[in-house]
C-alpha cells in the first residue's frame, strides 16, 4: 500500500480532510500516513484527528508521525506539502510596510508585493523538499497546497525533476457557486478553465451542452445577492465576458482597478467578496485569531464525542493519487508547466489548466489561446512571476524590484521612487529570511 506523506501536517484544516477524502477510496484505506511537522504540539493535534478518522472509519492505515523531513520522505509514493514559511510575526510585515505606503492589502499570498515576498522566502524551502525527494522518494509524486502556488510550482517544475503538480479550490468552488446562481446541478454543468492560478479564466460554462454565460449574466444584473455576493468578480465578468476563478477578495489585489482608493474599496471591497471579507489586512486579522484560539478550536473537534463526518469532499489528492494507483482516471485543474497548453501565456511558465490523471501520469490539455482582454492581465502577472523565481534562484535583486514596478495595484497607488523605497524597506525586514541577496 502507498506512504502518503504529509509535509505541513500540522495544518490541521488540510490533513484532516484530505485524510478523510484518501481513506475513501478501497485502494488508499491501507495507506501508511506519514505526518510530519516542525512543531510538535500541532503535529501531535493532527495525530488524534488523524488517528481519529481511521478509527470511526474502520480502515487499516497506518499512521505515522515524525519531526524529521528527511524520515518522512523516505520511500513515500506520494508528497502533500502545506506548509507555512514563518509565522505571522514574519509575514505581517509584507502586509503593513506597503499598507504605509498606501497600497491596501486584503489576502497577500499569492501576487503583488506581498505575495513576492512571500514566495521569495518560500522557494528555498520548497526546493530543499523537492532535492530531498529526488535523493529519498525520487519516483514519488507531490501534491502542493502551499501559496504562492505558481511561482512555488514553476520553481520546483524548473529547478528538479519530481512529479509534482499544484492543486487549488477555486476552480471547483467557483464553478459549484456559478452552478448554483443558475440553478443547475453541479453534475449537469461541464467547463473548460484555464490561465494561471487564481487568475483563471472559464473559456466556456455549459448546462446540459448549452452556454451558461447568459444565464449567470442575467443572474448578477437581475438578483441584487447575487450581484453583492462576488463585487469584484461580477465587475470583471460584466467587462471581459469571462468568469475568473478565485474570490473578489484575491482578485481585488490582482490588478489596478479596486483598490486604489478608500471610495473604491469602500464600493466594491468591503461588503461583497465571496469567502472572506474584503476589509484591509483581512488574512492577518484571521490567522492573528488563530493564534490566539487555535488550540481551543482543535480540541473542540477532537473531544466532540459526535461521530466525525467522513464522506468523500471535493479535494482533488485524494483523487489524484487513487487514479495513478490504477483506480478510476481522473480529471482536474492543476498548475504544469506551460507546454504549448495556453499559447499566449509564456513558454514553461506556470499555467493552470485541464489535467488527464491515470496511471500512466499527468497529461495537461493544450487548450489553445485566452481571449486576447483575458490575456492582457494574465500576462503581465505570469510575466512578474517569472521574473520573481528567476529573482529568487539566482539572487537577482534587481528583478524583485522589475517585477514589483509592473505589479498593477502598486503601480496604480506609487511613483516608481515610491516603489523603490517600498521594496526597500521590505528587503531590510526580511534580510534574516533571504540569504540567496545577502
Amino acid at each position: 500500500m502507498p506512504k502518503i506523506t504529509f509535509i505541513g501536517a500540522g495544518s490541521f484544516g488540510f490533513t484532516r480532510t484530505l485524510v478523510r477524502d484518501i481513506l475513501t477510496f478501497p485502494l488508499l484505506e491501507r495507506s501508511t500516513l506519514c505526518l510530519m511537522d516542525i512543531d510538535p504540539q500541532r503535529l501531535e493535534f493532527s495525530r488524534r484527528a488523524v488517528q481519529r478518522i481511521v478509527d470511526q472509519g474502520g480502515y487499516l492505515a497506518k499512521v505515522e508521525t515524525t519531526l524529521n523531513r528527511q524520515a518522512a520522505l523516505r520511500d513515500a509514493d506520494y508528497v502533500m506539502v502545506t506548509i507555512l514559511a514563518g509565522a505571522t510575526d514574519v509575514w505581517r510585515h509584507d502586509i503593513e510596510i506597503p499598507a504605509r505606503y498606501g497600497v491596501d492589502i486584503n489576502v497577500g499570498d499569492t501576487r503583488g508585493p506581498s505575495g513576492i515576498f512571500r514566495a521569495l522566502r518560500t522557494i528555498p524551502v520548497m526546493l530543499e523538499i523537492a532535492r530531498d525527494m529526488e535523493q529519498l522518494c525520487p519516483r514519488a509524486t507531490m501534491l502542493n497546497y502551499t501559496n504562492p502556488m505558481a511561482m512555488l510550482c514553476r520553481a520546483i517544475q524548473r529547478e528538479t525533476s519530481i512529479q509534482m503538480t499544484g492543486l487549488c479550490h477555486s476552480v471547483q468552488g467557483t464553478a459549484e457557486m456559478l452552478a448554483g446562481w443558475i440553478g443547475s446541478p453541479m453534475e449537469e454543468v461541464t467547463y473548460t478553465c484555464a490561465g494561471i492560478n487564481h487568475m483563471a479564466w472559464y473559456l466556456d460554462f455549459k448546462w446540459k451542452g448549452e452556454d451558461a454565460y447568459p444565464l449567470i449574466r442575467k443572474a448578477i444584473l437581475e438578483r441584487p445577492e447575487v450581484c453583492n455576493e462576488e463585487q469584484v468578480r461580477n465587475e470583471m465578468f460584466l467587462a471581459f465576458d469571462h468568469y475568473v476563478t478565485e474570490s473578489s477578495g484575491h482578485n481585488s489585489e490582482y490588478n489596478s482597478w479596486f483598490r486604489k482608493r478608500p471610495n473604491l474599496i469602500e464600493q466594491y471591497c468591503t461588503h461583497g467578496t465571496g469567502w472572506n471579507p474584503g476589509e484591509h489586512a483581512f488574512i492577518l486579522k484571521e490567522y492573528q485569531r488563530r493564534d490566539k484560539e487555535w488550540v481551543k478550536d482543535i480540541r473542540a473537534w477532537i473531544d466532540d464525542p459526535a461521530p466525525r463526518n467522513l464522506s468523500r469532499g471535493h479535494e482533488y489528492a485524494a483523487y489524484i493519487i487513487n487514479a495513478l494507483e490504477g483506480g478510476e482516471p481522473f480529471t482536474f485543474n492543476g498548475n504544469v508547466p506551460n507546454k504549448g497548453c495556453v499559447t499566449n501565456l509564456p513558454h514553461d511558465a506556470c499555467v493552470e489548466v485541464p489535467v488527464w490523471v491515470s496511471r500512466k501520469g499527468f497529461e495537461p490539455t493544450n487548450v489553445g489561446a485566452l481571449p486576447p482582454q483575458c490575456a492582457v492581465l494574465t500576462n503581465l502577472s505570469a510575466q512578474i512571476e517569472e521574473m520573481t523565481v528567476e529573482a529568487s534562484i539566482t539572487g537577482n535583486k534587481s528583478l524583485v524590484y522589475h517585477a514589483i514596478y509592473n505589479d498593477p495595484l502598486t503601480a496604480a497607488v506609487l511613483s516608481l521612487a515610491e516603489i523603490r523605497k517600498m521594496v526597500d524597506d521590505m528587503f531590510a525586514q526580511n534580510a534574516p529570511y533571504l540569504p540567496q541577496f545577502a
